[in-house]
């Protein structure tokens, strides 16, 4: 092929937005010219269940809900004005909070001003939250920001140590339910953190929840400061555009207005009937084609940004809970998926391109591009003067963000050589108006593949399973310590699991009990084996 016959077909498969500046090139994808014609007619279907769902259809039947984290950024669209009204009413009221929160018009105590906000949340009540910091968090914010993810209490003592003072900590709980366990531990942690400083946390403590949760009763019942709200139409993890992540976001001094206009003109180039001209639609083909319809490709996510490390963390949690179905909408079973992994350009290259390029060839990448080599936010740092704003040459000529991008087109090129496909998304620069388009992106993306091999992208069963097998495992370690208190001698675990009619679940007994022990909560025989342990409660 002739260089203009090739300059045209990579031409072609550009999808371009002028105004600003976004960019998705689909021309290291290996399917021919007729290919979006053959599965066109499946796309258009996709675009009507698309448009169903944004004009408020039920969109998960088993929980009778709408889906509506479209709406969050052109509330206009929403169905009802009641759902309007919450919607714009909410965004204000975070504004106007975030505004006397700065000022110190809210403040922990007199003379004293909040300066850091800690997270509390796990799953898309923290991903989006700390990838948006990531993103365009600088030095100059005022205020920072870290996070309780998860029920692990090491990480939680932590987050806790790097606190410059308590005194000055704002802490956000976000649970829609209420009931997560995660989250429900870190709350009395950060609880029992306060007391124990002896500082009122109701002055420090601010609830993101559903209306009537069992989180929004405790705020009421204790007086925390604040309570913004989560609606059952809006997932976890699709969330960051409600009070999930806007909250953290204007507290941080990030312009929320911005971040939602870029998701708002991302959901309009999306809503394309064009196919060659929508990039969600797109962007689904391209891994309905990569996967075979099927997700036999996994899915590397490389964006060329430090600020982006957290993108292909974010994603894992929005591609493989929605896609990760066992059975399609009409009960069949099925077991789609999109596995989704990655770091960072370029030091991927130096961990695992190696095995992409000549290993086993079960994916496809996913690169981000970002044209500027400096944030917006942190190109004028009074601390680096006119330095930070410049490109300093680390060679005659070269700049280290030119090696950057040499180090994408060379690895884009060399994979492409060994026929491993990659679709390129690009934006100008990292700044809260990209950070939306780039959300927004791939949450419709997520729906119309989901519609293309139709299952269920808005509910998650298997969470719900491993929640419900974690509860039994803690209602079986409550039961061993009912039977060691109870015992007149130390117990083994053989004993354990025969006392409890448990047989089966010995090895699970075994387990429990070690980690109690670990922790000082059982008494063990001095000099046993871990098989021979005898153990009674200490």
């Amino acid at each position: 092929m002739d260089t203009g016959a090739l300059w045209e077909r990579f031409k072609d498969r550009l999808i371009y937005d002028p105004s600003s500046g976004f960019l998705l090139d689909t021309s290291r994808l290996d399917f021919d010219d007729t290919y979006v014609a053959r599965v066109e007619s499946r796309m258009q279907a996709a675009f009507r269940s698309m448009a169903q769902l944004e004009s408020g259809a039920i969109a998960n039947p088993d929980e009778n809900r709408m889906v509506g984290h479209y709406w969050l950024r052109a509330a206009d669209k929403a169905p009802t004005a009641d759902l309007q009204d919450a919607i714009t009413s909410t965004i204000e009221k975070i504004k106007a909070f975030a505004a006397r929160i700065h000022s110190g018009a809210i403040a922990p105590s007199q003379g004293k001003r909040f300066s850091h906000v800690l997270v509390v949340g796990i799953g898309g009540s923290a991903l989006g939250p700390q990838f948006v910091n990531q993103s365009l968090g600088a030095a100059s914010d005022p205020m920072t920001i870290s996070f309780f993810d998860n029920t692990d209490p090491d990480g939680m003592m932590k987050a806790l140590s790097a606190l410059s003072s308590l005194a000055t900590t704002l802490v956000i709980v976000i649970s829609k339910s209420g009931g997560t366990k995660e989250t429900r531990n870190g709350q009395l942690i950060a609880k029992g953190a306060f007391e124990a400083a002896g500082l009122n946390f109701q002055k420090h403590f601010v609830a993101v929840t559903g209306e009537g949760s069992e989180l929004d009763k405790t705020a009421i019942s204790e007086g925390w400061l604040e309570r913004f709200p989560m609606w059952d139409w809006v997932g976890g993890r699709t969330s960051e555009f409600s009070a999930v992540g806007l909250l953290p976001m204007a507290l941080q001094g990030f312009d929320i207005e911005k971040v939602l206009r870029g998701a708002a003109d991302m959901d309009n180039l999306t809503r394309r009937s064009e196919t060659r001209q929508n990039p969600a639609a797109m962007l689904a083909l391209g891994w309905f084609h990569c996967g075979c319809g099927r997700g036999n490709k996994d899915m590397v996510v490389l964006p060329y940004k430090d600020r982006l490390e957290l993108f292909s963390k974010y994603l894992q949690q929005l591609v493989m809970e929605s896609l990760g179905k066992e059975h399609d909408v009409s009960g069949e079973i099925v077991n789609q998926g999109i596995a989704v992994y990655g770091n960072k350009g370029s030091t991927d290259q130096h961990a695992y391109v190696q095995q992409l390029r000549d290993g086993v060839h079960n994916f496809f990448v996913t690169f981000i591009e970002v044209l500027r080599d400096r944030s917006p936010r942190t190109s004028s740092q009074a601390a680096l003067g006119a330095f930070a704003a410049e490109s300093f040459e680390v060679e005659s000529g070269v700049t280290s963000g030119d090696y950057l991008t040499g180090f994408y087109l060379g690895t884009r090129q060399a994979l492409y050589e060994k026929k491993r496909e990659s679709i390129t998304v690009t934006i100008p620069e990292v700044s809260e108006y990209y950070v939306g388009m780039l959300i927004a992106l791939f949450e419709r993306a997520v729906g119309l593949y989901a519609s293309l091999v139709n299952i269920n992208a808005y509910h998650q069963p298997g969470v719900e399973a491993g929640k419900k097998a974690a509860a039994a495992v803690l209602q079986l370690q409550s039961s061993v310590m009912v039977l060691l208190k109870s015992a007149d001698k130390p117990l083994g675990i053989g004993e354990i699991a025969s006392g409890l009619g448990r047989e089966d679940d010995v090895e699970t007994i075994f387990k429990i009990v070690r980690h109690l022990a670990a922790n000082g909560r059982l008494g063990v025989k001095p000099g046993a084996t871990i098989f021979e342990d005898h153990y009674s409660v200490s």
